[in-house]
């Protein structure tokens, strides 16, 4: 009976702990290898337009990934079409080469801050488009082929007001 208690309590932690998750998907990354045109979509739907929401990038990467940072270019298109788009960089490691992000093992998880507290002005399908956008210093043309990225994802949740 008290295993049986103990499991009860373990399950209702492990969900009351994410009621504020609106949204989690993650798309692999085809051998680890993310290339350049490779435009990761997310949709969002039914998305409450009065409370507001934070929007994450999540990365996860092996010991392959070879910088200590990532560039990535974000999108946000609405319902009526209308598109913000940003140029974001992350730090992937602390200076001495220590990954950051969460996880055992080669496989490191980065939640990465897209957008703060953003309310949805109307209803419909939003639309969060991802790729990487990494070079190499003082080379014009970008990284082709970026090894050592596994997954990417995008998480969304309400906003603590």
């Amino acid at each position: 009976m008290r295993s049986f208690s103990f499991c009860f309590l373990a399950v209702m932690l492990f969900t009351s702990c994410n009621t504020n998750i609106i949204k989690s998907e993650y798309h692999s990354v085809k051998n680890g290898v993310w290339n350049k045109d490779n435009v990761l979509e997310f949709t969002l739907s039914k998305m409450d337009t009065l409370q507001g929401h934070d929007i994450f990038i999540n990365v996860r990467n092996d010991n392959t990934f070879p910088y200590s940072n990532l560039f990535i270019i974000a999108s946000l298109t609405t319902p009526e079409g209308e598109v913000t788009k940003d140029t974001l960089e992350y730090a992937m490691s602390l200076p001495d080469g220590t990954w950051l992000g969460k996880g055992s093992g080669s496989i490191k998880e980065n939640k990465l801050w897209y957008k703060e507290n953003i309310v949805f002005s109307s209803s419909g399908v939003y639309t969060i488009e991802v790729s990487q956008a990494m070079r190499k210093n003082g080379n014009v043309s970008g990284i082709i082929d970026l090894e050592g990225i596994t997954d990417v994802g995008i998480e969304v949740i309400k906003s603590n007001p």
